[in-house]
């Protein structure tokens, strides 16, 4: 964007001014239920997660707030308890990250860090601390990184820029706690949701994240529904695990367009 007219007309049209059509706006807010089955169990409430997109001007990076909080069910039955707060800064053009910032909250167990993406120099610095621990070092990881290289929260955003089509299959270069991946994607079918924004047809996504090297070592699987329309919303997610079936549904949506 190299002019305040130009990038005032690609906020408005949802244009990126990359060549992007970017299909969320300052102000979106998804908000999702998360619920586990393991054996016997069916349909527990294990969390609550929301994202909230800001940008305050047209020449401003996205910055993707995350809120992830575990329900009372799931410590009742599994004395198991996390909050998880993530700021993901990426860049408005490609929406490569920039920076990410994390409070990770496990019990009595806090981390806290943040990834420092410099494309000058082709790496990521990942830094964590241990606040009820503050003599100790801090963890540091530097990896190498390509021109476009993505958070988890950024690759989200950028997965719903994608020309999505049954059948073909793309490749994302993620990035977490300090360590990058290369994640195979494929679109696999459209089915029609029904969601809390009504009833959608869907492409059904798999990004596949679990496996030996890559974002999850064990053995499981993860699909996507993402509305096949202008606002590209990802509805719904499965993941299914050694720990049980995790099924994430769209509880709410505001500013999300028509």
């Amino acid at each position: 964007m190299v002019a305040a007219a130009f990038a005032t007309l690609a906020a408005q049209n949802g244009n990126s001014g990359n060549g992007l059509v970017v299909p969320f706006v300052d102000g979106e807010e998804l908000s999702y239920e998360g619920k586990l089955s393991k054996s016997l169990l069916r349909g527990i409430t294990v969390a609550d997660m929301t994202f909230t997109v800001s940008r305050p001007s047209p020449f401003s990076n996205f910055v993707v707030n995350a809120d992830a909080r575990s329900k009372g069910t799931l410590t009742k039955l599994f004395r198991f308890s996390f909050e998880q707060e993530i700021v993901s800064n990426f860049d408005s053009g490609n929406l490569k990250a920039h920076s990410t910032k994390k409070r990770d909250v496990q019990k009595e167990r806090i981390r806290l860090s943040e990834a420092v993406f410099d494309y000058g120099e082709n790496q990521v610095t990942y830094t964590e601390t241990d606040p009820n621990q503050p003599m100790r070092p801090p963890r540091k990881i530097a990896s190498d990184i390509r021109s476009e290289t993505h958070d988890i929260i950024s690759a989200i955003y950028r997965l719903r820029t994608v020309p999505l089509a049954v059948g073909s299959t793309f490749e994302m270069t993620v990035s977490d706690s300090g360590l990058v991946y290369r994640v195979p994607v494929r679109v696999v079918g459209k089915e029609r949701q029904k969601t809390a924004i009504g009833r959608v047809n869907c492409f059904r996504v798999e990004p596949l994240v679990f496996g030996p090297g890559r974002l999850l070592e064990g053995e499981g699987s993860m699909i996507i529904w993402i509305t096949d329309d202008a606002r590209r919303i990802p509805v719904r997610s499965q993941v299914n695990a050694s720990i049980g079936k995790l099924e994430i549904r769209l509880r709410s949506a505001k500013n999300i367009g028509r």
